[in-house]
């Protein structure tokens, strides 16, 4: 006999509490198999292919696309049962909402048993930025239930005896799902009628009727529900949204009153015209967005640099001629046809980094606010800045201080495509000592960079342009760049600050500087 089982975001690691529904990849009335990803979330750290541990027809998803999604609160529900010699699949039914009918869901669990290999093989679902493990053993009763598998932090292993199950946003009733039937449905109610502003809890589920309710401003405790037990559906909120939007009856006539001097004058007719804009102004929107998942992870962080970290900041212009020369010789043809890697230049201005903080250690830091302390490290784990579809990141190079300009090449390029791909591991982004941040690729001269919390320094880079310079006591035209240094001025003094600086632009005008520390 056919059973619904509710499965629940599971808990994604890292301490998160929460995900945003990116795209759902399968659809209400689709048949799943044990192990198959069923929706894409967006965390505070990276993308998210989440697989359902059951294996049947889905009869219900909650939250749409953007919709977020604290742990342990239902995702969707599938119908499971054993398989049925001799009955073949049954099309789902669908209602009026869009949504498979319970009992058609529980007539093609029987067909739907066997393709989706419920009690015999195993899918496998897929998890971007984040680590999976593997169960442990099933009896063979246990496997038909659920496939052992593991993403971070829970295990699909057979349920408890007792679980709270949700209502779906629809309207459907897994526990009277099977005692439905289309035949008896009740016809649609009127709207009924406003009531009193409740007290106590709202019956709402849905995190989309709340989202709506905000955006139009309404109390939903003023707002009566015309699903089962009184929950309050997406339409009972629009209806309500409409109903105190909507012009009265009575200000119509009150307009002609307000004139009755000036129409009888002819002059005033053309000064109508004037409020053409104004109708035009009534017709612009403000549109919202929300601070979700990687976003807002950004946002509380550096809006907790700016409380914690009473910064100041340097800059100095550069001559960047020998520098570019210096690029164009490691990658010269010759070098080139003998195999030899490419060398970026956002990986020489990394080696200059790293030079730099080995003379002044001080700045390889982070702050410990809590304890009160100031954390130095010995091993540079150099993290920059990409800027990406879902926004800006910040890979960190682990030991960058080992590597020389060709290995650290090749990890900038390595992580900044992960970057771009989506696919970049909780694990690295985290842990930075110090961050360059190359904004001159946007066309840009200069900046005030915000310091990554709890690093205590981040060196700026602007674009490199052609300015007229004095060049060994003559005017001509060199390839200049404007670097900007944000420090912690509770890690270092300006003089600390000042040293790193001018020895990062020594280093840009005259590459053969580096090979003092080399």
């Amino acid at each position: 006999m056919a059973s619904v089982r509710e499965f629940t975001l599971p808990d994604l690691g890292e301490g998160l509490t929460e995900a945003t529904v990116v795209r759902w990849l399968v659809s209400v009335g689709d048949v799943v198999a044990v192990d198959q990803s069923v929706v894409e979330v967006e965390t505070a750290k990276a993308l998210v292919d989440v697989p359902c541990p059951y294996g049947g027809v889905v009869t219900a998803r909650y939250g749409d696309e953007g919709t977020e999604i604290p742990v342990g609160a239902p995702l969707l529900t599938v119908a499971v049962g054993a398989p049925q010699d001799g009955a073949p699949p049954a099309a789902p039914r669908t209602g009026t909402d869009g949504e498979a009918d319970a009992g058609a869901a529980s007539d093609a669990v029987a067909g739907a048993a066997t393709a989706n290999g419920t009690g015999t093989a195993h899918g496998t679902g897929t998890a971007r930025g984040t680590d999976r493990g593997a169960g442990s053993d099933r009896s063979a009763g246990a496997a038909a239930e659920s496939s052992g598998n593991v993403l971070v932090g829970y295990g699909t292993a057979a349920p408890a005896g007792r679980r709270r199950r949700a209502r779906p946003v629809d309207g459907f009733r897994a526990g009277s799902a099977a005692a439905s039937a289309p035949s008896s449905a009740p016809a649609p109610a009127a709207p009924p009628t406003p009531r009193a502003v409740r007290q106590g809890p709202v019956p709402v589920i849905s995190p989309l009727v709340r989202r709506v309710a905000r955006e139009h401003g309404l109390d939903l405790r003023g707002v009566t529900g015309s699903g089962p037990d009184g929950l309050i559906l997406r339409a009972d909120v629009e209806r309500a949204a409409r109903s105190r939007t909507a012009p009265p009856a009575q200000p119509a006539p009150p307009a002609p009153q307000a004139q009755p001097q000036p129409q009888a004058q002819p002059a005033p007719l053309p000064e109508a015209r004037p409020a053409a804009p104004a109708a035009h102004a009534a017709q612009e929107t403000v549109t919202r967005i929300p601070l979700t998942g990687f976003r807002r992870t950004v946002a509380d962080k550096m809006s907790r640099s700016r409380r914690e970290i009473p910064d100041a900041t340097c800059w100095v212009d550069a001559d960047a001629t020998e520098l570019l020369a210096a690029r164009r010789a490691m990658n010269s043809p010759s070098l080139e046809a003998r195999g030899a890697p490419k060398v970026s230049l956002l990986a020489l201005l990394a080696r200059i980094c790293t030079a730099a903080l080995a003379r002044f250690p001080d700045l390889n830091a982070t702050v410990d606010t809590e304890a009160g302390e100031v954390v130095r490290h010995s091993a540079v784990h150099l993290g920059f800045a990409a800027q990406t579809p879902r926004g800006l990141v910040v890979p960190v190079v682990r030991n960058a201080h080992t590597l020389d300009a060709v290995g650290l090449s090749e990890e900038l390029a390595r992580l900044t495509g992960s970057a771009r791909d989506g696919t970049l591991k909780p694990g690295d982004m985290t842990g930075g000592t110090f961050t360059l941040n190359n904004y001159g690729v946007f066309g840009v001269d200069g900046s005030t960079p915000i310091i990554n919390h709890p690093e205590a320094a981040m060196l700026g880079v602007g674009r490199i342009a052609e300015k007229p310079w004095v060049h060994e006591g003559q005017l001509a035209v060199r390839r200049v760049v404007q670097l900007s240094f944000t420090f912690d001025h509770r890690v270092c003094d300006g003089g600390t600050a000042g040293g790193f600086m001018r020895h990062v632009a020594d280093c840009v005008e005259q590459p053969a500087v580096l090979l003092r520390t080399l």
